[in-house]
């Protein structure tokens, strides 16, 4: 599918609220971008309003370096939504950002001409004159990337509240990541916020949130379809995952799923495991997989989970997949791996899966995901043939399970044909 044939999909989806996971380079701009178009009214206006990357792109950086930086500040580029500037106030953007506690405080710059809205945004600490107290400065200054993140969500949450925009194009909110940079305190506030918006609004809106944070997923998730008012929301509510492989777009249902992020890793592992389909970036997924074990009980190191799954030379496997986690192994989709490369993440996979006995609610072959962070890059047919048909169990005549003796993994020459760059 593509992303304009999964946003017509979603524009019909009997469901007001859906909720996507994504990885990072999926396409949730893109998929917002089609969104949009597919729902255009006849006229060519926009039917519902839409917080994306575009919007964060709005707000600017003037760093002053002329004057030491003296007059740092936040500008704001003009554009169609200049006209409602002048129904902003700082009061209604503290108002959305009171629940985060801002440590700063802020003005608002306006244009020369009001119609043209504000200008940019300054934000400052007061500092008290130390021979008279009485005599406060403002000392501006530049927020982390964290703030900046937060405060400009919050302008637009105030904007949407502005009469002649959210009211007017009414039909839909689409919210894309607005939580990048934010700790996981701050993730789960604006968790609570997006959660607010659907609660006053879902009666007579759609909602399209997409997002590639587990953390945000989660919460939400947990939030329509578990939690207190879930009764209210789940049968309202599709929650699902938006996927690539070999620049093909799906849409999966994951409702029922416990959606984790190294579920999901590991989800994807089992569905190449079985068809025979591993390859060298598998192993950078892999080791994501060991390393948030590895947190979970408390060490630092993924060696110590390969002992516990039984792997006995551990400090080489560990080694192995390492190397074999390097981006320029993993870069061509297409490498094929060598037999002892194989055994080796057979063997690590398959331990995990025994030791721990992790749920993978997604049936084997449905998923159909890029792992994130590689390119899209063609499998070429010979290899693709010889990956789905042969395991290495078929390959080597052993049982991947048992013990074997680990040597330097390797990967084969790759397909004379060169990935797009």
């Amino acid at each position: 599918m593509s992303h304009e044939a999964i946003a017509k999909e979603l524009a019909g989806a009997k469901e007001p609220i859906v909720l996507v996971f994504a990885f990072n380079a999926t396409g949730k701009t893109r998929l917002s971008v089609a969104y949009k178009d597919a729902t255009k009214s006849g006229d060519g206006s926009h039917a519902g309003v839409y917080y994306n990357a575009y919007s964060e792109d709005l707000f600017v950086w003037d760093n002053d370096p002329e004057h030491s930086e003296a007059n740092i500040r936040l500008d704001i580029r003009k554009s169609s939504l200049n006209r409602f500037h002048s129904s902003l106030t700082e009061d209604d953007i503290r108002d959305k950002l009171n629940r985060f506690r801002p440590s700063y405080r802020f003005d608002f710059i306006p244009h020369d001409n009001p119609e043209d809205g504000i200008k940019s945004v300054m934000f400052f600490h007061e500092v008290a004159d130390p021979t008279d107290p009485n005599k406060v400065s403002k000392v501006p200054f530049k927020t982390s990337r964290g703030e900046e993140r937060i405060f400009v969500w919050c302008f637009f949450l105030a904007l949407f509240d502005v009469e002649g925009w959210a009211d007017k194009q009414s039909s839909h909110f689409f919210i894309d990541d607005p939580v990048s940079s934010l700790d996981d305190h701050n993730i789960f506030i604006t968790a609570s916020t997006i959660y607010d918006l659907i609660e006053e609004h879902h009666e007579k809106r759609k909602f399209v949130i997409t997002t590639h944070h587990i953390g945000l997923f989660s919460i939400l998730s947990d939030m329509l379809t578990k939690g207190e008012k879930a009764s209210k929301f789940k049968k309202l509510t599709r929650v699902c995952t938006l996927s690539l492989k070999n620049g093909e777009v799906s849409l999966e249902s994951c409702l029922n799923d416990v959606f984790l992020y190294h579920l999901r890793l590991l989800q994807l592992l089992d569905r190449a495991h079985t068809e025979g389909e591993v390859k060298a970036y598998h192993f950078a997924l892999l080791r994501q997989v060991l390393e948030n074990v590895a947190s979970f009980l408390g060490v630092g190191q993924f060696g110590y989970v390969l002992k516990q799954i039984g792997i006995d030379d551990k400090d080489e496997v560990a080694t192995i997949v390492n190397t074999m986690s390097h981006k320029r192994v993993y870069y061509y989709e297409s490498d094929e791996l060598k037999s002892d490369s194989l055994a080796t993440f057979e063997k690590v996979f398959i331990g995990l899966k025994e030791k721990y006995q992790f749920v993978l609610h997604a049936p084997v072959g449905k998923l159909s995901a890029q792992a994130p962070g590689t390119p899209v890059v063609k499998t070429p047919t010979k290899f693709a043939k010889a990956t789905s048909t042969k395991t290495a169990k078929e390959r080597e005549g052993k049982d991947p399970t048992k013990p074997v003796k680990v040597r330097a993994a390797e990967t084969v020459k790759k397909p004379t044909s060169k990935a797009p760059t």
